[in-house]
Parts: C-alpha cells; structure tokens; sequence
C-alpha cells in the first residue's frame, strides 16, 4: 500500500485545509501522483485537492459507512496513487458522539493505522502552543500523532518562541510553519469556503501557497512519516467483483450551482452499470439523450435562482421526463430546484420546476446541521420501504411547509421520527445526503430503478 499521512488540525479554522491542499500541491509539483481523501462528509474541502492533485478527492466518513466499506473505499483509490494525503474534519477528537470519538478523524488515523500531523494555530501563542500539543498527543495513546505543522507565523523569532518548546516537551518533530499571510485566506460564505467549480480561486492564491509550503515545510520528512503507514486489507463488498454492463443512463447535474457529490458515489453507480451523463440545469436546454433517471445532487441553487428561472427549456424538459415517470433522486440544492420556488439572498422568490409543494427561502435562514440516520418510507431508488441508511444534513434554507407524513421520503429515527423529504410520483427529494457506500445494495439499486428492473 502507498505511503499515507492525516493532517489533521487541534480545531476548526487553523488553516488545515490550506494547509493540506499545499502539501497536496508541493508533492505533486515533485512529480508524485498524489491522492487526495477528506476525512467526514465535506464537499466543497475536496473541490480544493482536486484543483492541487488533478484527480477527484475521496470522502472517508466512519459514521456514515461502515468500517470495512472506509477501508475498501481507501485502498481502491490509494493503489490508484504513489502518497495519500488525508485532510482530517473539525478538531482531531471531534465527530458524532461527546464522549466517544465516532466519526472523528482520530477514529479514521487509527483505522487506516496512518500518522497523524497536527496543524496548531500560533498565531496568538508562542511556547504556550506546546501545551496544547501536548494535550492533543496524550488524550488518546493509541493515536499516531507523529509531527506538527505550525499556522500563523509571524517570522522567524516568533518561530523560535515555539518550534523548540514542542520538540522538548512532547518529542514531536516541527515540520515546518505557514506565516501569518491575509492572502493565503480563502474566501467563504455560508456554507463554508466557496467550490472552486465557481472559479472564485486564484491560480495566483494557490501557487503562492505551494511556493511556500515548499519553502517552509519539510516535504521529506513528512514522506519518510507517511512511508509508516500500515493500513489492513480488506475484500471488496460495495464495489461488483467483476464488471457489470451497462444497462441505465443516469443524468447527472454538474454545474456551479449543483456540485456536491461523493465521487465514490457516482463510481458506484458507473460499477453496478450506470452510464453517467453529466448535465447542466443552468446552461443546457435539455436533459441528455437517453437518459433512463436523473440524480441531482447539492450545492449552492439560492446563488444562481435566477439564472436557473431563467433557463425555462431545461425546467420543462425535466417536466416532461417526470411526467413520463423518469425516476428522479434529489438531495438537498437538487430538493430546492424541484420545488415551486427558491429565494435568493436577497429574499427574491423564482420560480423552479415544480414537482414537489415547496417554497425553500434563504430569509430567516438558519443553520442545520448533523449526521441523521433515516428510515425510507418508500419504496425509493435507493431503499425499500422501512430499510435505514446514515446520512448527512447541512443547509442555512429553510422551507415554507414541513413535509407531510404521507409525502416523506424518510422518517429521521434519531430525531423523534420527523418526517423529511417529499415524495410525488417519480421524484424523491431530501435535504439528507446519501453516501452510496452507506449499504452494499445502494447503488445496484438506484440503477436498476433507472433501468426499470427495480
């Protein structure tokens, strides 16, 4: 198995996603074929290691997918590569659970058996930071913490004040710092930092900041960590043993505003025998020729409600393909999209394609946010009736009606068995995020619903 390392940060916003696409970046700039994953249920993070790798970043969640289904997933794509490199979520101990670290990426590190590089914030510290890592390395003893990255440096002095007091007190090599640079923020709204499917991310942002990992962070050593690395081996069980032919064409959004989905996920698919045909609700006039289902994911509809009003030969050609009872799976922007209307930030209501009763609004936004797990109440692409999955909600719009019981799509079990999602016809719609990997016969299924075999 290739070499593989966690960067992983004490907290949310100490800079470990600069930091890990950097890293991504300088090693590939060294001619390495690097793969890149992102510990937890996060899209946008992995739109930055792609833009650093050139290949699609893989999710790894310990609570959405079961153990051996990380693993699988790991190590398919890791033999694709010559380093893996795993961007970790939240703070190190942080996950599902207060008391157990379910879903965190300590959980993740200690799994794949990789080490772990901590990425701590100096910015308002100087050797008191090695308190902190000292804690963050004794919390858990069975957690690989194998080296520290420093954020927020100010220069060489301040560095002095630092690196040294880490190194005597927890015996931890320092592998190097970023500066206290504005420029090397990125920029970010509602959600988190913004996709770079958008084209907001500077070439110039990020070839500042693969020049400077390069400069300031030890690339060598943190290979020779990363050569540690020990994860087990496990026999496929969600991907086919042998090729499966083709037999569905499912039509994928793609676009800036729809662009959040688990490339796992849509790997999946391709393997049970899905072609995938990506489409554009913003810019094409029609769904793709041929296609037998519709999957539209995530992302950021309310910033482009106009544009996708506007685009009225799209909206009736789904239109058309739903009242020939195509089927049509949606997640949360694709829930937006399919409903009577959606807001923009400015509280502009458009209109939308109509298949579901909802009014989603961006005014009086509020977030919501959390693993749920989900009971169908259907007979679904994904699930039969009373079957459960993992899943994962994150979304500031809220709607202007809950669902009706008799319209659900799930019943949330962890959550008093509120009903979420609408159900009309051929559509199924949710504000809850599948992971394909989630249950073995996920996307066998969505396949054969879209090739009429379900």
């Amino acid at each position: 198995m290739p070499p593989a390392v966690v960067i992983a940060g004490v907290r949310s916003g100490v800079g470990k996603t600069t930091i890990a696409t950097g890293i991504m970046g300088a090693l590939t700039r060294r001619g390495l074929k690097v793969q890149p994953f992102k510990a937890g249920p996060d899209y946008i993070d992995p739109s930055y290691h792609q833009l650093a790798c050139g290949v699609p970043s893989r999710n790894l969640d310990t609570w959405l997918l079961p153990h051996r289904a990380v693993l699988e997933l790991f190590q398919r794509a890791s033999a694709q590569g010559q380093v893996s490199v795993i961007e970790g979520v939240m703070g190190v101990f942080d996950g599902h659970s207060s008391l157990t670290e379910e879903g965190s990426t300590a959980e993740l590190a200690k799994l794949l058996d990789a080490p772990v590089v901590l990425v701590a914030d100096a910015s308002k510290v100087a050797r008191s930071v090695a308190a902190e890592v000292l804690g963050y390395q004794q919390f858990d003893p069975a957690l690989r913490v194998a080296g520290v990255i420093l954020n927020g440096v100010s220069g060489p002095r301040h560095l002095e004040f630092c690196q040294p007091q880490i190194e005597a007190t927890t015996g931890l090599p320092v592998l190097g710092y970023l500066p206290r640079r504005q420029d090397f923020l990125q920029p970010e709204r509602h959600l988190g930092l913004i996709p770079t499917v958008e084209g907001t991310v500077a070439r110039q942002w990020y070839d500042s900041l693969v020049a400077q990992v390069e400069a300031t962070i030890d690339l060598d050593r943190l290979l020779q960590l990363a050569a540690t690395a020990n994860p087990p081996a496990v026999a496929p069980e969600v991907f086919p043993e042998r090729p499966q032919a083709k037999r569905a064409v499912i039509a994928v959004a793609q676009d800036k505003a729809f662009s959040f989905y688990y490339q796992d996920s849509l790997d999946l698919l391709e393997a049970w025998g899905a072609r995938l045909a990506p489409f554009s609700p913003l810019e094409d006039a029609s769904l793709p020729a041929g296609a037998t289902g519709v999957y539209i994911g995530g992302g950021f509809p309310e910033m482009f409600a106009k544009e996708l009003a506007a685009n009225t030969a799209m909206q009736e050609s789904l239109r058309k393909a739903i009242a020939r009872k195509m089927p049509v799976y949606a997640e949360c922007g694709g829930l937006m999209y399919l409903g009577q209307s959606l807001s923009d930030l400015d509280g502009v209501h458009y209109p939308m394609i109509g298949a579901i009763p909802v009014v989603s609004s961006m005014a009086g936004r509020k977030l919501t946010l959390g693993y749920r797990e989900v009971e169908s109440c259907t007979d679904s692409p994904l699930l039969r009736r009373g079957q459960r999955v993992r899943g994962h909600e994150f979304h500031w719009s809220v709607l202007g009606q809950p669902p009706d019981p008799e319209q659900a799509v799930y019943r949330v079990v962890d959550q008093g068995q509120r009903p979420e999602g609408f159900q009309a016809g051929s559509v199924w719609a949710s504000y809850v995020h599948v992971h394909l990997g989630s249950r073995p016969e996920l996307a066998k299924r969505f396949v054969e619903t879209c090739a009429g075999k379900a």
